[in-house]
């Protein structure tokens, strides 16, 4: 009896830590999977959905959202680069690999037979005193200070696939996010002020910054202007077509007499129409896209290109809040809310060519709102696509500035100091503790280590000197990738911000913890 008593205890104990190396294995091969693509020499992924579209990219949160992970635990390491994209907007790909280091760490520990509560709480500590050292050995920086920010930019651009254009996107990313943002007051920037239009024909180096506003279709109709100077713009978001009946109702006419009549009706309803729209002063009039019929039709389109008035349609429903903050009007609903002081007016409304297709652009916005266009050109669609990502990290990293406006050193510098800095630490330190400290320290060098590795150096050798460096009192000693040796990494102005470092640190902390304290898998029903 006291055989078996023994055989079920020992059977229970032996579940929780199958299933906790099982989730560390699924969640370690995501951070491997992704590990290649960290820093400027990291390469990039081809992912191929279902549908057979390609994506290229070496963006870690892109990657891992298109990725088809079915390990629950592995889907945790998803949602941590989703949460870092979101609070930071760069260092995606980092998060992952030090969460995927830390729990590798925290297998080791497992073996040796410490509980896994002790390893998480000695982690969450060791996170926060690694925020602590880095607000440390940062340096403050002011929004003036545009080569810092060109700087940060150009760090970030350079592990991009667009990385030789970065002298032109950087100014681009830094210009786009200062002009709508009061650098005295503001800590933190809305992007949903900073539109990107992508344009297919000529390359990056096109890329421009517009102040006001441009729309990425050309003029509707035939026959109406292609430019208006002392514009006055209306967005309505009322259809100017004949009514439909509802989904079941049919109409049948038998005389070809009242099929006219249908016809004059139809005519004088949307004349009525256009000629209020004209009576108010609007040349200018742009059209929100309808669901349930055409917005527009060629007869009002007619009628409008009659009456000198630029139409654009298909203007898409999130679109709409930019377009009246860019040009301080308000969406007119109906015909009965279309008075003068709901419209918008600028200097020149016109339509360009851009490559193949045509844009039409708005200049000369009287009093604007803070909003600014970025139109990116590119050769083909996978290009614009990466280029999009790229300028979207480039101006997160510029955001960040803005929240918490202080730098570190990039190439890896900061993770060796703080692997340094938290030995250091936990030799005052006792029992475990002391022990998770070190572990967590250790961790942190699969940074260095990997940056080394995707510039094909050697790893062990380069992370010895750099550590080598670090102990002698160089702080900014880091990877100089496109020399292949350790320097001063400041003077090769690679600086990042601290916050993408804080909350890559923090949140792959917490990820791991969560990870660890899970100790079953349950199925439940299906509904």
């Amino acid at each position: 009896m006291s055989g078996e008593g023994k055989k079920s205890q020992y059977k229970d104990k032996d579940k929780p830590t199958q299933i906790r190396y099982s989730n560390i294995t699924a969640a370690k091969a995501v951070s491997d999977a992704i590990r290649t693509s960290l820093g400027p020499r990291g390469m990039d992924k081809m992912i191929q959905s279902g549908g057979g579209d390609v994506t290229i990219t070496n963006d870690g949160a892109t990657i891992l959202k298109q990725m088809q992970v079915l390990h629950p635990a592995a889907k945790m390491l998803v949602e941590l680069s989703k949460a870092q994209d979101v609070e930071a907007g760069d260092g995606t790909t980092t998060v992952v690999v030090i969460a995927g280091s830390l729990l590798d760490a925290s297998q080791k520990l497992l073996m040796k037979g410490i509980h896994p509560t002790t390893i998480s709480e000695a982690f969450q500590r060791a996170a926060v005193k690694s925020c602590s050292i880095l607000e440390g050995i940062s340096v403050p920086v002011h929004l003036s200070d545009r080569e810092s920010l060109l700087k940060s930019a150009t760090t970030s651009l350079n592990s991009k696939v667009v990385s030789q254009y970065s002298s032109v996107l950087s100014p681009i990313c830094v210009d786009a996010v200062l002009k709508v943002i009061d650098p005295s007051k503001d800590t933190n920037v809305d992007l949903r002020d900073i539109k990107i239009i992508k344009k297919l024909g000529g390359t990056i180096e096109d890329a421009e910054l517009i102040e006001g506003l441009v729309f990425d279709q050309k003029t509707a109709g035939s026959g109406g202007p292609s430019k208006v100077e002392k514009a006055k713009i209306a967005l309505i978001q009322f259809c100017i077509s004949p009514p439909k009946t509802d989904m079941e109702n049919q109409v049948i006419v038998s005389d070809y007499t009242q099929m006219d009549r249908v016809l004059r009706e139809e005519r004088q309803y949307i004349l009525n129409i256009v000629k209020q729209i004209k009576k108010v002063g609007c040349n200018v009039l742009l059209i929100q896209k309808s669901i349930l019929r055409d917005a527009v039709n060629d007869l009002a389109l007619h009628f409008l290109a009659k009456m000198k008035i630029l139409v654009v349609k298909d203007i898409e429903r999130e679109d709409i809040e930019f377009v009246c903050k860019t040009l301080n009007c308000r969406p007119i609903a109906s015909l009965d809310h279309f008075q003068p002081e709901m419209l918008g007016t600028a200097e020149l409304v016109e339509e360009v060519s851009a490559g193949e297709s045509k844009i039409v652009k708005v200049s000369g916005i009287q009093n604007a709102g803070k909003t600014i266009t970025v139109l990116v050109r590119g050769s083909n669609k996978l290009v614009l696509e990466e280029a999009e990502r790229s300028i979207h990290d480039a101006l997160c990293v510029i955001r960040c500035l803005v929240k918490k406006r202080a730098l570190v050193a990039g190439g890896g510098a900061p993770e060796i100091e703080l692997s340094l800095r938290l030995m250091e630490y936990s030799q005052t330190l006792t029992g475990m503790e002391q022990y998770c400290f070190r572990a967590f320290a250790d961790a942190l060098e699969v940074i260095p280590f990997t940056l080394a590795e995707n510039a094909g150096l050697n790893p062990i050798s380069t992370v010895t000197e750099l550590r080598n460096r670090h102990a002698q009192g160089e702080k900014t000693a880091g990877i100089n990738v496109r020399k292949g040796a350790i320097t001063n990494i400041l003077e090769e102005n690679v600086v990042q911000p601290l916050l993408v470092s804080t909350s890559a640190i923090h949140l792959a902390a917490e990820t791991v913890r969560s990870i660890l304290k899970i100790d079953d898998i349950v199925n439940c029903i299906g509904r």
